[in-house]
């Protein structure tokens, strides 16, 4: 894994991308501390958001009963 400061890696973009492209990582660093990690995307898609499992019931477009309505208004 590259580690490179953020001035260099301004500079070198391409480079690093291509790098990234080729399948390794690339750290940036703000001083001596990482602060990002640019990793190739097919490695990213892996990760899978929204673990919580959820059912829409078949009438929840229904229209709102009047008495609830009217609570909101």
């Amino acid at each position: 894994m590259e580690a490179h400061s953020v001035r260099s890696a301004k500079a070198h973009l391409s480079r690093l991308l291509h790098d990234v492209e080729a399948g390794r990582e690339v750290t940036i660093l703000r001083g001596k501390r990482p602060v990002a990690r640019i990793v190739p995307i097919a490695e990213a898609q892996r990760r899978r958001f929204g673990q919580m499992k959820f059912s829409v019931p078949d009438d929840f477009d229904a229209p709102i009963p009047d008495e609830e309505l009217a609570r909101w208004q």
